[in-house]
């Protein structure tokens, strides 16, 4: 996906359709000399609703729509006739989206399924017609309902992207060469931190026809979670992930380090990360010598998160860390603590 083209956040005014206005009308016919009321009711004002759809990744669609508006339902007719009611909008968004109130931040929706919808905001009631305020002693009311306002309000999209497995580490760690070799994805790939600037999603290919999706996250650096570098921009996408798959280069100065200060960014920003499975891959490894590969696997013996060493240069280790992976995706739900 093109990076001008992965729109992530978007902010809309949506305003729901108002009710139609209740109908006063009287029964008239040749023969009939008072009829009575006979007046309908309005019709409901249209929803604006969000549906998921698989076929979307981003919210590059809405970017320019800024106000999306429902038809408002239409007055009630003599003879006891509802008004039609007013067309629904409906807003196609990607699996992952979340709706939240501007103003107030309150979460709306929260969209997960390929067709699943959720009312967003909803139309306005029909008043009702002055049949229905006729009784014994009030046997002509010349009054009926008006038509409910409808709602409008100013409502952020973000998309949280859906993976099995999320990685996370400091810019230049060899992210993004990882998922080029694992899968179809052609992330843009350069010597230099910040190279990826959108995340970047590829389907990894796994025995018997099986297969997981893995996300590329923009890489974190100290203080990302009080906004610095790219900051809460992209911290979010790794909320939706089953696993947290760390990449550590094996050139760093120190492994344990990086990793514990990868792990306290994201504890910053949201404490039940911490609660997600996670791995740790040592990358790079073309990059040392033998001796400097066993004194790193002696530092890491005393973590108690599995570590695997890989070079996605020359393919060392991608099958074992497929397994791993594997491993995790399909155990059951354990407790996890340092």
């Amino acid at each position: 996906m093109a990076s001008s083209n992965f729109i992530d956040y978007v902010k809309i005014n949506c305003r729901s359709g108002a009710g139609g206005a209740g109908s006063v009308h009287f029964r008239r016919e040749k023969f009939v000399d008072k009829g009575g009321p006979d007046g309908g009711d309005g019709g409901r004002g249209g929803h604006i609703i969000l549906r998921g759809n698989t076929q979307l990744w981003t919210l590059l669609h809405l970017k320019y729509q800024k106000h999306i508006k429902a038809e408002p339902g239409k007055a009630g007719e003599g003879g006891r006739r509802t008004g039609a009611q007013g067309k629904d909008v409906i807003i196609e968004v990607p699996l992952g989206t979340i709706a939240r109130h501007a103003e107030t931040n309150e979460q709306l929706a929260e969209i997960t399924e390929d067709n699943q919808e959720l009312i967003l905001l909803p139309g306005g009631r029909g008043g009702l017609g002055n049949d229905h305020f006729k009784s014994s002693t009030k046997q002509t009311p010349y009054y009926a309902q008006p038509g409910e306002a409808g709602q409008e309000a100013w409502i952020i999209l973000e998309l949280k992207l859906l993976a099995d497995v999320g990685l996370v580490g400091f810019p230049n760690a060899g992210k993004s060469t990882l998922l080029s070799v694992m899968s179809a994805a052609k992330p843009e790939i350069a010597d230099y931190p910040f190279t990826t600037l959108v995340p970047n999603l590829g389907v990894v290919a796994y025995r018997d026809y099986k297969s997981f999706v893995m996300a590329d996250i923009p890489g974190i650096i100290e203080g990302a979670a009080q906004g610095k570098g790219l900051g809460l921009r992209f911290l979010r996408h790794i909320e939706r992930n089953s696993i947290l798959l760390f990449i550590v280069p094996a050139t760093s100065d120190d492994i344990l380090v990086e990793y514990h200060t990868l792990l306290h960014e994201l504890e910053q920003y949201n404490p039940e990360l911490l609660t997600k499975r996670r791995l740790l891959a040592v990358s790079k490894l073309d990059l040392i010598g033998r001796e400097d590969r066993e004194r790193i696997r002696q530092q890491l013996s005393t973590e108690t998160i599995a570590a695997v060493f890989i070079s996605a240069i020359n393919q060392d280790g991608l099958s074992e860390l497929k397994d791993a992976i594997w491993q995790q995706l399909t155990s059951p739900d354990v407790a996890i603590s340092d």
